[in-house]
């Protein structure tokens, strides 16, 4: 949640969640305009791509404030998405600096009769004279991004599709929730999209089901790599492999994809349903097919009882990637799913120290874990 101030006049938006930084800041701007009235409200775009564009958004910046109104009693002046208060270079450049400097003393002395200034950016250098004058004498609203090593990202992303969905008028069950949480990620930008899919596919029934995120909704990179680990969890062999083949093509043609991610997202598969298998054992979970009851019985698990390291805590896992892998967790004994393990860490050492052909490494390694010890053989 943004930490925010109170200032009637001035107010910066910044942070990693573009999205959430655009979005505070046209409900902002469009809450000032109507409070305000008139028609002389000013809206300066400040992406820019060197100093001397940096430099002529300011000018213009100060010209607005400058300006008095011709209509209405106020004026909001909107300095829109700035791209030179972190650290780039064109920041770095000394006549930004300095006039970035000048500017922070104007604003201390500027009357803020009839005139607010709105800024909206992305990442903000706090070290800076001119953050530090905005945080004195307005308000900061700062917007972090998500991140998949956050341990309430999941969270984070229901609340946010929850409230877009409603937003449109509908409802979204807890199980499709969570399913477009699982297939999205920490995006929200590309969460709102698909949530504004979902509604308009939905037309005029009211409430979203799994089906309907089954039926439209896309998969991102992450979404991808949790399906490969579904079919081994479903211990579903010819699917596996076809799956395997698709990821295998991808991580040609992405160079920031390749077979050792690939294992990873199949080595968490596998820990995500020992740890179920332990916490069934532990009497901490039971076989539970309805979600919200399933979130609610790891809530109540005791943190005192769980590791330190989050590779090993099924809290710091998304939930739903659990819940998902609860009735796959029944289709492998322990002693399965501990040789699984040993399988893949054996795959690792060959994807990083041998000459062996990769997709024929992985292909082994899922078949001996998919198919019984016999059959295997």
């Amino acid at each position: 949640m943004p930490a925010a101030k109170s200032s009637p006049s001035l107010a910066l938006l910044c942070g990693d969640d573009e999205f959430a930084v655009k979005q505070r800041a046209r409900q902002l701007y469009q809450e000032w305009c109507g409070e305000l009235g008139g028609m002389d409200h000013e809206i300066i775009e400040a992406t820019v791509a060197n100093s001397g564009e940096a430099l002529a958004a300011l000018a213009r910046l100060r010209e607005a404030l400058q300006t008095l109104p011709f209509f209405g009693s106020g004026k909001v002046v909107w300095l829109r998405d700035c791209n030179f208060l972190g650290d780039e270079r064109t920041t770095s450049a000394a006549a930004v600096t300095e006039t970035l400097a000048e500017l922070a003393e104007e604003l201390k002395r500027f009357k803020w009769v009839g005139v607010r200034l709105l800024i909206s950016a992305g990442k903000v250098d706090k070290r800076k004279t001119f953050f530090k004058t905005l945080d004195k004498i307005g308000t900061v609203e700062s917007f972090s991004g998500w991140s998949a090593d956050d341990r309430d990202w999941a969270e984070r992303a229901e609340v946010a599709a929850r409230a877009a969905v409603r937003e449109r008028g509908k409802e979204i069950s807890e199980e499709a929730l969570g399913e477009l949480v699982n297939r999205v990620g920490p995006q929200p930008r590309q969460l709102d999209n698909e949530a504004e899919k979902l509604c308009l596919y939905v037309g005029s029934r009211k409430t979203i089901e799994i089906a309907d995120v089954s039926a439209v909704c896309t998969r991102n990179k992450t979404a991808r790599a949790f399906a490969l680990g579904d079919a081994l969890g479903d211990r579903d062999l010819p699917r596996l492999l076809r799956r395997l083949d698709e990821e295998l093509w991808e991580v040609k043609t992405d160079s920031q994809r390749s077979e050792i991610g690939l294992l990873y997202g199949l080595i968490a598969k596998v820990r995500a349903m020992l740890l179920l298998k332990e916490m069934l054992r532990e009497g901490w979970i039971k076989p539970e097919m309805d979600y919200q009851r399933f979130k609610a019985q790891l809530e109540h698990i005791p943190a005192d009882q769980l590791p330190a390291d989050r590779r090993f805590n099924p809290r710091a896992l998304n939930p739903y990637v659990l819940y998902k892998a609860l009735p796959q967790a029944k289709k492998y004994g322990v002693s399965e799913l501990v040789r699984a393990m040993e399988l893949l860490l054996r795959c690792n050492r060959q994807l990083v120290s041998s000459g062996l052909d990769e997709a024929l490494v992985l292909q082994e390694a899922l078949v001996q874990i998919v198919l019984p010890a016999g059959a295997a053989a």
